[in-house]
């Protein structure tokens, strides 16, 4: 079996040759400290937290799973010691507000370390994963009583956090929540209703739990207008400060789901549950989605990481396994049989896998500069406009990483044959636990709908057009370069793009269905786009790194070698994608519904 190794090379390789990340920080106040000698010791011991402490819990956690005993909920062994020495390090804040006891990290560095600890062990990290996103919002819409007394100890894990979107009968279609807040005297709310799927609702971790949950008031706005966001902690707070009356706060049940099981996934109940108000009254939704957001790219990169898991035990496994002879002559005539390695079918799944992890990471880094410049930057224009690339690519990140990830566990799965449907080599749990990344935090159904709706179709704001603007400038510096081939094939995907969103908004216009029809296969569009974009930089960055010659050119070479791959046998699939699109609504819509 193999063991998750950090990515750290390639992790450097993106942010300090690729991306330039240090030069990007050092011109912005709130990141100016953050030099490349941070950043490399950052990634090294994040490396160190997931290859040491979250990884060799990770199959016992899967094993032995949750316990729910009369609303008790006890995680995995080896869990609550490990949560304590992740918190203990400070890697919960690591992004957070340096003013309430967070690192003030960039999200830049944070989304490397996110990668990390997901591979590691998706279940553990999803904990402090959720206390981080739920501190951003608390952050940026609570009141200044309620941040001082509930960030210190959500950064430090101390307590921990839950967002509380859904319920039995609303899912996505938020609009529909039945939970109730009726003011008090005292300025708080009384909140009661039931939410479903709430993960780490209920555990054994933290002292306190405290719960993000929408909810409505009683003479609220019909639909989403009406969603208000209050904080709900399960001990309200003395007045020291420390968990003092339990709330009227309880966990019904844990789910027994498929994967993830070192993660509780729970119904809670609240029971005229005291809670404050984050934000204004009726507009809770803006609010929680400065969570949802963060939390879209974070399980984005979940599927990343476990990807990259998945990848690494296979790669180990081709080296080694011996089957069969290659096609064209014996190359280990002194065994019974080659590695598997020389089988054209198994390089292939192999290349896969890592030409989209690759391409993932580049573009995961990417997206954290433009969080960061929206954060940092002192210039307005400049905040503008990289807000609009991450309102783009947000819902793009999710799914495409997601998507990938899944795939990308699945033929690491198949690349071991019989031994990957098997425990001992963990390809399955990776299997299992991938699969609820495309689902939770928006199904990747409706990051599709939401990218090709709100973020092309009916956008007034030219987010698209900011992206076409970064990769028309790369193209116009690198057309006579060393890369010369993927930008010809890159400035034709972008022509076909424009082309084809075009064709959707005019057919939209006409047909409301042409929207829904073209979502999914524009946002692999758009990914394969993306995808060609980051690995056209690195193959140039790596191309110019070889003429010198004191580098590791084992590293740049299998750069390029990966990336020509994607060019020449996954790049094409842009043509295909665009003629999916111009087919149109009509044959999905034509068929009578009884006959479904």
């Amino acid at each position: 079996m193999s063991d998750y190794k950090a990515p750290i090379r390639d992790m450097k390789f993106v942010l300090h040759e690729v991306l330039g990340a240090e030069h990007l920080l050092a011109q912005m106040p709130g990141t100016s400290e953050v030099t490349a000698d941070l950043i490399d010791s950052v990634l090294e011991e994040a490396g160190k937290v997931a290859e040491q402490l979250l990884a060799p819990l990770n199959r016992q956690g899967d094993e032995e799973g949750c316990r729910f005993d009369q609303g008790v909920v006890t995680t995995p062994a080896g869990f609550k010691q490990a949560y304590e020495t992740f918190s203990q390090g400070g890697w919960i804040g690591l992004a957070g507000d340096p003013a309430y006891g967070g690192q003030g990290m960039p999200k830049t560095l944070a989304v490397c370390f996110e990668e990390m600890t997901m591979a590691a062990n998706s279940s553990l990290a999803l904990y402090g994963v959720l206390s981080a996103g739920a501190s951003l919002a608390i952050a940026r819409h609570a009141s200044e009583e309620l941040k001082q007394a509930y960030l210190p100890r959500l950064y430090s894990g101390v307590w921990s956090a839950t967002m509380c979107l859904t319920e039995a009968h609303a899912g996505t279609d938020l609009g529909m929540i039945r939970t109730r807040a009726v003011a008090q005297e005292d300025g708080s709310y009384r909140v009661s209703g039931s939410k479903i799927f709430i993960t780490g609702g209920e555990h054994d971790l933290t002292d306190n739990i405290i719960h993000l949950v929408l909810a409505k008031l009683p003479d609220a706005p019909a639909g989403p207008r009406g969603i208000s966001l209050f904080l709900v902690p399960k001990f309200l707070p003395d007045n020291n400060g420390e968990p003092g009356v339990r709330n009227g706060v309880s966990c019904g049940s844990i789910e027994h789901k498929m994967g993830m099981k070192g993660s509780s996934t729970c119904v809670m109940n609240f029971d005229g549950a005291t809670g404050y108000l984050v934000g204004e009254l009726n507009k809770g939704l803006a609010c929680m989605f400065t969570m949802m957001n963060y939390e879209r790219l974070t399980i984005g990169l979940q599927g990343l990481g476990l990807g990259d898991a998945s990848y690494q035990t296979a790669a180990a496994y081709a080296r080694e396994r011996i089957q069969g002879r290659a096609a064209t002559g014996p190359v280990a005539p002194e065994k019974a049989a080659d590695p598997l390695l020389v089988h054209p079918d198994v390089r292939r799944m192999l290349l896969t896998m890592r030409a989209n992890t690759e391409a993932a990471r580049a573009l995961s880094a990417y997206v954290g500069t433009q969080l960061d410049m929206v954060y940092f930057h002192p210039d307005e224009q400049v905040r503008a406009r990289a807000a609009k690339l991450v309102a783009l690519l947000t819902p793009i990140a999710k799914a495409a990483f997601t998507d990938r990830g899944f795939e990308a566990c699945v033929l690491g799965q198949q690349v071991l044959g019989g031994h990957g449907y098997v425990r001992e080599w963990g390809q399955e749990q990776h299997v299992r636990d991938a699969r609820i990344a495309q689902i939770y935090e928006g199904t990747n159904g409706i990051q599709a709908l939401d990218l090709m709706g709100r973020k092309v179709v009916l956008d007034r704001e030219g987010l698209l057009d900011v992206l076409v603007e970064d990769i028309r400038a790369f193209i116009v510096a690198e057309k006579d370069g060393k890369v010369s081939g993927f930008v010809t094939v890159l400035e034709k995907a972008l022509l076909t793009l424009l082309d084809t969103t075009a064709l959707v908004r005019s057919a939209s216009a006409e047909n409301p269905n042409e929207t829904g029809a073209a979502s999914v296969p524009y946002l692999d569009l758009m990914t394969l786009i993306l995808y060609g974009f980051m690995w056209a930089r690195m193959v140039s960055v790596a191309t110019r790194a070889l003429e010198n010659s004191d580098v590791d050119r084992d590293f740049y070479q299998a750069k390029i070698h990966v990336g020509c791959y994607f060019l020449d046998r996954m790049m094409p699939r842009y043509k295909s994608l665009a003629e999916e699109i111009r087919a149109g609504s009509d044959v999905l819509m034509a068929m009578d519904a009884a006959l479904f």
